[in-house]
């Protein structure tokens, strides 16, 4: 059994929640445990046609044998959390860690009401960089200090170890993407805390030599939310006849498409530490994949697309997304063993 990390490699909206919830099914994890900034991340899983969008509750919430964790490190904001347990049915299989942050009406109000946030930054406007920004100062509520999340709580990280002792596996989920760590990402145009592998391992009290496989995510057509620089940006004349056009889940705001970019790939994988990669909007490459879900049935266009981008990321691509729904996959993970 195994604890791996699935992270994005660009700046979101990569295809994550698609990932963690194919390889829940596949991998049937006992807990999935999310790290990450908050609810300023907005996860979508489709199942069949049904779609939903989580912002607190793991993306692998599909997975039903699973627990579903939110580590430490997270910012939790109580209205979001309630609502989505409601909306997903998965009361009783949630558990916040007693230490994590609370987002509160004034940190959301804060973030809303600043020009530099809202304007210059793109912001969702969620209360995540106040919220960080307390919590830095040592000013933040804790989980533990809120009535109204005590059935929630739990020990997450000494849960998590529990489960790897007994050799089970365990899932651990990033959002955000790489492009907008705090530390690696476009400064100052990035989000309140670090987004790599390391510190989703971090947020959940997993040290690193209990990580065995670091799985990071990758859009060939990356996308961007808010502001910031965006080398391989094409217009939306151009993005919009190619069929890719995309909102993001929280911000509902329309999201900038650019090319391939091999270099970002090459620096993200180096620093998030990548085993494997997963492609993700292969279909976008050659509408003929759409669906497909064997590596035999992707054409030559595709193949060249994904070997490429292989010699780009320095590892190999096991997981190949052919459209939006969760069985709309390819997983070459058993060939690599």
């Amino acid at each position: 059994m195994s604890c791996t990390i699935i992270v994005g490699g660009f700046f979101g909206d990569e295809g994550k929640g698609k990932v963690v919830a194919h390889i829940a099914y596949k991998d049937k994890p006992v807990i999935i445990s999310r790290g990450g900034v908050g609810p300023n991340a907005g996860h979508t899983v489709q199942v069949g046609d049904h779609k939903y969008g989580v912002r607190m509750v793991p993306s692998g919430f599909v997975y039903k044998d699973a627990k579903l964790c939110i580590g430490s490190g997270v910012l939790v904001d109580p209205r979001v959390l309630k609502q989505e347990v409601e909306m997903l049915g998965v009361k009783g299989r949630v558990f916040v860690d007693k230490r994590c942050g609370i987002i509160t009406e004034d940190h959301i109000a804060r973030d809303k009401g600043s020009a530099h946030l809202a304007k210059k930054i793109g912001s969702t406007g969620s209360g995540c960089g106040p919220a960080n920004s307390d919590r830095v100062m040592r000013l933040s509520p804790q989980a533990k200090d809120v009535p109204e999340l005590a059935e929630y709580l739990l020990d997450v990280p000494k849960a998590i170890d529990d489960e790897l002792k007994k050799n089970n596996s365990v899932l651990l989920e990033g959002t955000q993407g790489f492009g907008i760590s705090l530390y690696y990402g476009t400064y100052p145009f990035v989000t309140s805390k670090d987004t790599s592998a390391s510190q989703i391992a971090a947020d959940n009290g997993v040290g690193p030599t209990k990580i065995d496989d670091v799985i990071v995510v990758f859009k060939a057509y990356p996308t961007r939310v808010g502001e910031g620089p965006f080398s391989t940006e094409m217009s939306l004349e151009k993005s919009d006849a190619m069929g890719i056009q995309e909102f993001g889940t929280v911000t509902h705001r329309q999201r900038r498409v650019g090319g391939w970019d091999g270099d970002m790939a090459r620096y993200s994988s180096m620093i998030n530490g990548c085993t494997q990669a997963a492609l993700t909007g292969i279909d976008n490459v050659d509408k003929a994949c759409f669906g497909a879900t064997e590596y035999a049935k992707l054409t030559k266009k595709a193949k060249d697309f994904i070997k490429q981008a292989e010699e780009d990321i320095g590892s190999p691509v096991t997981i190949i997304s052919t459209g939006p729904e969760v069985t709309q996959i390819i997983d070459l993970r058993d060939e690599l063993a």
